[in-house]
């Protein structure tokens, strides 16, 4: 019990540590209360500051509050990965996880277990899927343990995947009514504009036009109305008349070439009398 008192007051007198707690505590206040601008701005100071710990990966240094340091940088690009979901930045969502990641492996042994990684491991699958990097999605699952696969976070993203591949869209569509995580939101919507874009292409090449409840039907839309919206944000060059969406004004097709039968019969047998001489 007195070591344990003593380990707990050489935490709390690290100058180093005692800083970054604070300044987490004032990112965390502006995280819970939707402060996005003052998280973006705090957040690089954090990342600054956690450069003067050596216990920190890659460097994994035995130090004295070593599982500390390592919780709270671990905590700290947790609340990062989710903050560029919230502001819809894929490109910091990638960046920020890639420094998360090795918290999950490397330090996996010295670290109690995180409630926030199996919805990050889930939010990574999906932002894979979105960007359509199959094989760097099946590389990500094939490392995780086969406990992490039944969690219900990574089970979601596995079979978002499965009805993708197999075209079923209006599977991949109606799961975004039963997401497992509230941060699965951004990555689901995205997906499902890739579904209607998919969608879309192939109607617009199969049909020169539809009524608008077919339309609808085909779109996976629930309402008229949020078809007219996709078809005026997305397909402006789309047109609506009399209750008929036209994909195309005007049908263009390249005119046929005739194909010169006679000709090509002619060459065919003097090739074949040429060949008999030969013989």
């Amino acid at each position: 019990m007195r070591r344990k008192k003593l380990k707990e007051t050489k935490i709390a007198m690290d100058p180093k540590l005692t800083e970054v707690s604070q300044h987490f505590d004032r990112f965390k206040a502006a995280f819970v209360r939707h402060d996005n601008d003052s998280c973006s701005n705090l957040l690089p100071q954090l990342k600054v500051l956690l450069t003067g710990f050596r216990s920190l990966p890659p460097l994994f240094e035995d130090t004295p509050n070593a599982v500390h340091e390592l919780t709270v940088a671990r905590d700290i690009y947790e609340h990062a990965v989710l903050l560029s979901v919230k502001i819809e930045d894929q490109d910091a969502f990638e960046r920020d996880f890639f420094q998360l990641k090795p918290y999950y492996t490397d330090a996996r042994n010295c670290l109690p277990p995180s409630p926030q990684e199996y919805p990050i491991l889930g939010l990574n699958l999906l932002r894979l899927l979105v960007q359509n990097r199959i094989a760097e999605f099946h590389t990500e699952l094939e490392l995780l343990s086969t406990s992490a696969l039944e969690n219900p976070c990574i089970k979601h993203a596995v079979e978002l995947e499965q009805s993708f591949m197999e075209g079923a869209y209006n599977r991949v569509l109606s799961a975004r009514q039963t997401v497992p995580h509230e941060t699965f939101g951004y990555f689901m919507d995205l997906l499902a504009k890739t579904v209607r874009d998919e969608i879309a292409g192939c109607s617009e090449k199969a049909y020169d036009y539809l009524s608008i409840s077919n339309a609808r039907q085909m779109l996976l839309f629930s309402s008229d109305q949020e078809l007219l919206e996709y078809v005026k944000e997305e397909h402006p060059e789309w047109e609506i008349t009399n209750g008929i969406l036209y994909f195309q004004k005007v049908k263009e097709s390249a005119p046929c070439k005739e194909i010169p039968s006679l000709q090509l019969i002619n060459q065919t047998l003097s090739y074949a009398r040429e060949l008999e001489r030969i013989v």
